[in-house]
């Protein structure tokens, strides 16, 4: 047949195309409080409590409840009374709301936002732009406009990013030892998480969130305590405003937002204000230098092309916006988690 791939084809086929049913159990689940109410209870609950508490219908609740099980996300018991449901690990670690790993917030921006900009994936590669136009009639230029265009929107996203670093932040600040930077900005720096992990990481350091007016507001009301004295903000568009003088600049999933034009702008604007010896950090998540895969990134990249300007890259083609900036000294680590480090030096 030409191809030794051992593939059970319709099964691999039929799986694919189910697996947004998959992702969208698991949104319904989080966002009627299924995991919240099951953890704050403290025992197994019948169908019938659960539908109750919640104010579902008992036929839809049963079925949501069973589907959870077929995905682990729930386990069930049967005993004389009926079936009894509890959460299992997975959902007590990420989805619910009070978890320090809890990925709730990220799980709602997906299911509020991103799926429904995949409703216009096709329209999406006929265009090569994003889809927020058709979706929330703002302007496909004002990628931002769109994830922002409330502010419980942006709330969700900045708990959202912040929830994604409650897991990665740790891996990624870690690729290098950045014991010798003392002086930090992360630019895009959002809700803070990750300028946390690196203060508790590299405690003689300070950091600078570098991000918009709106988004500094609510990073100082919801997200970072104001006895953190290591943190400190400073608001501004790094496309449009100064970039003041550090020894180190974060950029995470800043540079996948944009077009290689932008990214070579911004990486300009901050090697220009970096100071000698200093350097800068990316953070993205590493497609194969093939592009052959990992699967996650492949799929971050369409999502790129629904949601922002940019794509997901290769090592190589990081390297190779840094050096046209003029960094040098790079260096490359992948953490075989989701997310890599990428450092240039001036």
């Amino acid at each position: 047949m030409g191809s030794t791939e051992k593939l059970d084809y319709p099964q691999d086929v039929l799986q694919y195309s189910s697996g947004f049913l998959v992702s969208k159990v698991m949104f319904t689940a989080c966002e009627l409080g299924v995991f919240d109410l099951l953890l704050d209870s403290g025992e197994p609950l019948s169908m019938d409590a659960i539908a109750a508490r919640l104010g579902t219908s008992t036929t839809g609740m049963e079925r949501l409840l069973d589907a959870c099980v077929g995905l682990k996300l729930l386990a069930v018991e049967l005993t004389k009374e009926g079936a009894l449901y509890r959460n299992t690990d997975i959902s007590n670690i990420y989805l619910t709301k009070s978890s320090p790993k809890s990925q709730y917030h990220i799980m709602m921006y997906y299911s509020n936002t991103v799926y429904l900009c995949w409703h216009y994936l096709a329209d999406a590669v006929r265009e090569g732009k994003n889809q927020y136009e058709r979706v929330f009639h703002i302007s496909s230029k004002d990628p931002f406009g769109a994830m922002y265009r409330s502010e419980e929107e942006m709330l969700k996203f900045m708990a959202g990013q912040n929830s994604v670093w409650s897991i990665y932040g740790r891996d990624v600040l870690v690729a290098f030892d950045l014991s010798l930077f003392k002086q930090i900005y992360d630019l895009g720096g959002g809700g803070g998480a990750l300028a946390r992990e690196y203060v508790s990481l590299y405690p003689n350091s300070t950091v600078t969130i570098y991000d918009l007016p709106k988004v500094i507001q609510v990073a100082k009301e919801q997200f970072v305590p104001p006895e953190e004295h290591r943190i400190t903000f400073h608001e501004g568009d790094f496309f449009n405003d100064p970039i003041p003088e550090a020894e180190l600049y974060i950029l995470s999933k800043i540079l996948h937002d944009w077009d290689d034009d932008k990214c070579k702008q911004l990486l300009a604007n901050v090697y220009k204000a970096c100071k000698p010896g200093g350097g800068v950090l990316l953070v993205e998540s590493l497609l194969n230098e093939d592009k052959s895969g990992p699967l996650e990134t492949q799929l971050y990249s369409m999502n790129m092309l629904v949601q922002t300007e940019g794509k997901e890259r290769t090592a190589a083609e990081y390297s190779k916006l840094l050096e046209a900036a003029g960094f040098g000294e790079i260096q490359v680590k992948r953490t075989g988690k989701l997310y890599d480090a990428v450092l240039g030096r001036k």
